[in-house]
């Protein structure tokens, strides 16, 4: 059935064999990240709440600055925030203590976006394929109807042999599209579902460094 598929057909099951393999490495590869993000968050939010309610600001920029936590989200807000609070102490600014808070809470919802930015990255594209690899196999699906159409146009019957060829790249190039469908949906829903707990654990954790701020000016 392979050699007698057209080219058109051949092209169309190429794209989608493609699209697959796309969709696989992005979620092996988003799954991998969220797995480290995960387990490095764990271990670096005891260890960071330790240095700040002991007041050490500096071990605990270096703690979230350290290459072993490099994949946590949580690091990566809380660095930002301790960042611009030790900056605009050291710079002697005459900042009132509202204007601090407001500056430092800038930066961690800057950092936040960055963040999740970051772990959105590549699940458009596991959206775009879920969306368009039904399509895509409709495609070659109508090309096999024309090339049955043909057959039966070159034989001048309407038999079984005439058609059958045509037919099967149609039902072919369907599967195809549903099989690449189906786990790039699939994929896409469940990373989303660990952004947003990722947004929410970076939500959560921007809202306790700046209380801690807070009490610390106080």
């Amino acid at each position: 059935m392979w050699e007698q598929m057209g080219f058109v057909a051949k092209g169309v099951a190429f794209v989608l064999a493609f699209m697959s393999m796309w969709s696989v490495g992005v979620f092996v590869e988003r799954t991998f990240t969220y797995l480290q993000a995960r387990s490095q968050s764990k271990l670096f939010a005891p260890q960071v709440a330790k240095h700040l309610k002991e007041g050490r600001l500096k071990e605990a920029i270096a703690l979230s600055s350290s290459k072993n936590f490099r994949y946590s989200h949580l690091a990566k807000v809380v660095l930002a925030g301790l960042q611009e609070y030790q900056f605009q102490q050291e710079s002697g600014g005459s900042l009132t203590r509202e204007d601090l808070m407001d500056t430092v809470r800038r930066s961690i919802q800057r950092a936040s976006a960055l963040t999740a930015s970051d772990l959105k990255k590549g699940t458009a594209a596991l959206a775009t394929i879920g969306s368009t690899a039904p399509f895509v196999g409709l495609l070659g699906t109508v090309v096999g109807v024309i090339n049955a159409f043909q057959g039966i146009g070159a034989s001048g019957s309407a038999g079984i042999g005439a058609v059958s060829v045509g037919i099967s790249e149609a039902l072919v190039e369907t599967a195809l599209g549903l099989v690449v469908a189906i786990p790039a949906v699939w994929f896409y829903n469940y990373l989303t579902g660990r952004i947003e707990y990722f947004n929410v654990e970076m939500d959560n954790s921007s809202s306790e460094l700046v209380d801690y701020f807070v009490r610390k000016t106080a």
